[in-house]
């Protein structure tokens, strides 16, 4: 019977751990889909601004937010440097991204 015992609190705890591990590797995943949509967004913008693609910079970024399923919170253009923030919920959290695009210095 002892052993039934340990052999359920270890499965229980092994069930415990997965599913912990799960929502991390899910939420690592979310982060980095967000700075994906974030960069994207950002370098969008940057071209609208710079005349290599038509179209307004933050209108540009938006639409490139929207096809990855997150909301653009700000976008600014200082010039041609586009800065652009994204954002969206992971179950209860709010989860956000910035990134910053431009010609090189």
């Amino acid at each position: 019977m002892a052993g039934t015992v340990v052999a359920v609190g270890a499965v229980a705890a092994c069930v415990v751990l997965a599913g912990g591990l799960a929502a991390v590797g899910a939420a690592a995943v979310a982060g980095q889909r967000l700075a994906a949509a974030a960069d994207a967004g950002a370098l969008a913008a940057a071209d609208a601004a710079s005349g290599a693609v038509p179209g307004v910079p933050c209108d540009r970024a938006d639409e490139i937010a929207t096809a990855h399923g997150v909301e653009i919170e700000t976008c600014d253009l200082d010039e041609l440097i586009a800065t652009v923030t994204v954002s969206t919920r992971f179950g209860p959290l709010h989860a956000r991204a910035s990134a910053r695009a431009g010609p090189p210095p």
